[in-house]
């Protein structure tokens, strides 16, 4: 008789755990869903729906990753701002664009390296009159080769500084003053894994991919409540003029797949990344940076980027 009261008893307290994982579940299962259901209407309204009058803002648009971003978004719609320093390429470009994919397509030619009033002043002219759902900020420049920070000369450091922390805060500025008052947008910072592991003899350039990472996370909290996605693509390498690497492999992908890999992730964390406002949307790239994050300690990989460099 007492093996059966206990047995009794073990059955009722299995079956209020069983119940109690079933209700934790459902509110869990409706958080998620409501969600995701917020979500999926801020992509369709920035990026499924962009419709004629939407427009993408793309740095360094003329070659590389930056084309292939402009490339992209024209073939889901949206018109194009190219932003870069030769004209003669963006020509190029927006005539390829236009032809192709039949929207509308606007460029500005400036040297970020030289930025100056009157051309930031210029660029905000242009965006004032168009509806903003987009911004790619792609533009960057880097070391001509591994170099020590006290044998760097002053122009490279200066040119780092301008162009990748300083022409991203004031294009973003610029940028938001449109995305605010429609509560929509969608910013995509192209960082790179030398901001997130210390890279020695890359010492300028790693710092302001640092600052990207740092700051992509600060204005994405700020920006979510607003309708605003902000991701700091975490990059490995990829086949462009800026990495100095011409033949594609299983890590280093073309531009094409990688940009491909990213327009069709917006908003999923994923590949490994502990950071909020933070993606590794190509496979091969969230593989590295599992590999950076669970296995060997930071002096490690810090070492590891001194050997490479």
């Amino acid at each position: 008789m007492s093996l059966n009261i206990q047995f009794l008893q073990l059955l009722q307290e299995s079956q209020i755990i069983t119940a109690a994982i079933a209700v934790f579940a459902i509110i869990g299962a409706f958080f998620i869903s409501l969600k995701t259901l917020s979500f999926l209407k801020l992509i369709i309204d920035v990026y499924v729906l962009p419709g004629k009058s939407a427009w993408a803002v793309v740095t360094g648009a003329s070659d590389g990753i930056g084309r292939e971003y402009a490339m992209q978004l024209a073939a889901a719609k949206f018109n194009i701002l190219l932003v870069s320093r030769t004209a003669s390429k963006l020509k190029t470009l927006r005539d390829e664009i236009e032809q192709k994919y039949e929207v509308d397509t606007k460029m500005y030619a400036m040297d970020f390296t030289k930025g100056t009033p009157m051309d930031y002043g210029n660029l905000r002219d242009m965006i004032e009159e168009l509806d903003v759902g987009v911004l790619i900020n792609n533009v960057a420049t880097n070391h001509e080769i591994p170099t020590p920070f006290y044998l760097e000369s002053d122009e490279i450091i200066h040119n780092i500084v301008e162009v990748n922390i300083s022409g991203l805060l004031k294009v973003t500025k610029i940028v938001l003053s449109k995305m605010l008052p429609n509560n929509r947008g969608l910013i995509i910072n192209c960082g790179s894994f030398a901001g997130s592991v210390p890279t020695p003899y890359l010492s300028v350039y790693s710092g302001s991919k640092a600052f990207m990472n740092q700051w992509s996370q600060a204005i994405g909290a700020e920006l979510k409540s607003k309708g605003i996605i902000v991701e700091n693509v975490n990059t490995y390498f990829v086949v462009s003029s800026m990495s100095k690497i011409r033949r594609p492999s299983l890590l280093i992908p073309l531009p094409k797949p990688y940009v491909k890999s990213v327009l069709s992730k917006i908003g999923i964390p994923g590949g490994a990344s502990y950071y909020p406002f933070n993606s590794n949307p190509y496979p091969a790239h969230a593989l590295i940076n599992w590999l950076i994050s669970n296995t060997f300690s930071w002096s490690f990989w810090v070492n590891y980027t001194l050997g490479m460099c």
